[in-house]
């Protein structure tokens, strides 16, 4: 899988083509699907009752025409916003996709419409999407292909012994800044992918430091939300494998510049 190859420089198109059209949709993915990304990034919760949904929120309120929390909602409920209506280019002059039918999509609607084998960066963002996430990639049969995150261990603590390859926690991140600092190098760990920010709270991460720090144990690095084409190009020169971003396109480009 291109995601684990320490070699590529793949790029990750975050929650869709997410700056030309609403995140974590059908028509998102689709559009960073059709530009030639490597790899597709979204988010999961779980509605009341128990189907996994692609949202990043844990309410309705900042994506859709809806309110209330995601986790209070039956899927016939969360079928009925406007899964387009706050999604604008202009700072809220237009609407584009309002009332065009996007819908907040389920987890097997997206592995439908994306390429069978397409890898993806899945990120938890519950703990009670964790069980059915494991059935559901059991049942596509796309175990391999993906790389399962979450900033609460106890969203990936139980699928450590499942065969999937896991991101590392908020947690996992924070045991590595000293040995980063330090220049060692860590052990081989449970989790085999870094998929962090370049700020943490407002303060930059030391990701070259952290790169050289995993690097030797297998784990590649994965970077998030990069918009800026010098900025990608920065990264890779640092040992990043992976950059996330609501650009794909501008990164894509980039990257055969840089060659």
């Amino acid at each position: 899988m291109i995601l684990l190859d320490p070699t590529a420089r793949p790029i990750i198109a975050h929650r869709g083509n997410r700056a030309h059209a609403p995140e974590n949709t059908l028509p998102a993915l689709m559009e960073a699907v059709a530009l030639g990304v490597d790899a597709v990034e979204f988010d999961l919760h779980v509605s009341l009752d128990g189907t996994l949904i692609v949202l990043h929120d844990p309410t309705l309120d900042r994506t859709t025409s809806g309110s209330g929390a995601v986790a209070r909602l039956t899927l016939n409920a969360l079928r009925g916003v406007d899964a387009g209506a706050s999604f604008s280019t202009d700072g809220g002059q237009t609407y584009p996709w309002r009332g065009r039918g996007v819908t907040i999509p389920t987890f097997d609607e997206v592995v439908e419409v994306l390429p069978s084998d397409m890898p993806c960066i899945i990120e938890l963002k519950t703990a009670s999407a964790t069980a059915p996430l494991l059935s559901a990639l059991k049942r596509h049969g796309m175990q391999r292909r993906v790389i399962v995150a979450g900033f609460d261990t106890a969203s990936t603590q139980p699928l450590r012994h499942e065969g999937l390859t896991l991101g590392a926690s908020t947690a996992d991140v924070t045991g590595l800044l000293l040995p980063s600092l330090l220049r060692r190098s860590i052990p081989r760990t449970h989790f085999r992918a870094l998929c962090i920010p370049t700020l943490y709270r407002g303060i930059p991460l030391p990701i070259a430091a952290m790169v050289r720090a995993v690097r030797a144990a297998g784990i590649v690095t994965h970077v998030w939300t990069i918009n800026d084409p010098a900025k990608a190009r920065q990264l890779w020169e640092a040992g990043v494998q992976g950059i996330i971003s609501d650009v794909p396109q501008l990164m894509l480009l980039e990257r055969a510049r840089a060659g």
